[in-house]
């Protein structure tokens, strides 16, 4: 085959380039936001930062910031950020483990065991992201109220799941559902049990989609704000991103950038360490079907 021509290729780096600034830019700006002083954030640059500090992560974790009174005059107004950090990490740490082993047993039985109308099932589960969660809130929050959950983390722990249940369940049950029976039949052959033959031999041959179905799982859950400020009412029980959200913006503005990016740098850091058993475990799952 001959070489693609140079125009060709120069035209292909170009749109890729163009695709890794739009999409690398608004994780840059929000990075060089929070490293900037209140003077430099005024009259500097807004995009570099010439003289880089910590002062803002710095005064968020000593839970104050400033506010003004009625009378002009300054209060400090303590913010609870390790507080919103540490529900932050049980929140999500919690939901996606339910949302694995949930997911992980639903798809199991849906594409091993095969029940009848399977495939009808998984498609309802899936065609349920077509409901608006906006529109959600009035009956849940019913249910939150007669289950006595309300202003409770638990809440978010029963909720949270059920916004990335359907898609894992989904593609887990597609991958399974294709997945060579022989190899369980050896193994069952040899004298493993059933659940043994589970554990040691079906999930780590499919552990690349289990973690595309965990980094979206904790995508869904990392992106939500609406959810957490509906239930958590109390400043203490909130989440991060909930918790930011009560900040007043035009005088902690810094502070809210800063929060967002210490929530954030966790979540990417572990896409970007999975990224490539992220895109193996969609790709194994699209190639079976899904």
């Amino acid at each position: 085959m001959n070489p693609r021509p140079w125009w060709r290729r120069l035209g292909h780096g170009s749109l890729l380039l163009l695709a890794t600034i739009y999409c690398v830019f608004p994780i840059y700006f929000m990075l060089v936001q929070s490293l900037k002083s209140a003077q430099e954030d005024v009259f500097g640059n807004p995009l570099i930062v010439m003289n880089p500090t910590l002062e803002n992560f710095e005064e968020l974790f000593e839970r104050s910031g400033e506010t003004r009174g009625f009378i002009g005059r300054t209060l400090r107004r303590p913010y609870p950020f390790f507080d919103w950090l540490e529900n932050t990490i049980i929140v999500f740490a919690g939901s996606v483990a339910v949302t694995l082993v949930t997911g992980i047993l639903g798809a199991y039985a849906l594409g091993r065991l095969q029940p009848p109308g399977f495939r009808w099932w998984r498609r309802i589960l899936f065609a349920t992201y077509v409901v608006p969660h906006t529109i959600l809130f009035i009956p849940l929050y019913q249910v939150v109220l007669a289950l006595g959950l309300d202003d409770n983390l638990l809440v978010l722990l029963l909720v949270y799941p059920t916004m990335a249940l359907p898609f894992c369940i989904w593609i887990l049950s597609t991958y399974f559902q294709h997945l060579p029976r022989e190899i369980e039949e050896s193994a069952l052959v040899e004298g493993a049990g059933r659940i043994t033959t589970f554990l040691r031999i079906v999930l780590p041959m499919s552990w690349p989609v289990i973690v595309a179905a965990g980094i979206f799982a904790l995508g869904t859950i990392a992106s939500d704000f609406t959810i957490a400020s509906v239930f958590l009412l109390s400043a203490h029980n909130q989440t991060v991103p909930a918790g930011l959200g009560t900040m007043e913006v035009a005088l902690d503005e810094l502070l809210a950038v800063a929060g967002i990016n210490l929530m954030a740098i966790p979540v990417v850091l572990i896409c970007a360490l999975f990224a490539r058993g992220y895109v193996r475990g969609l790709t194994a799952a699209m190639v079976e079907g899904a």
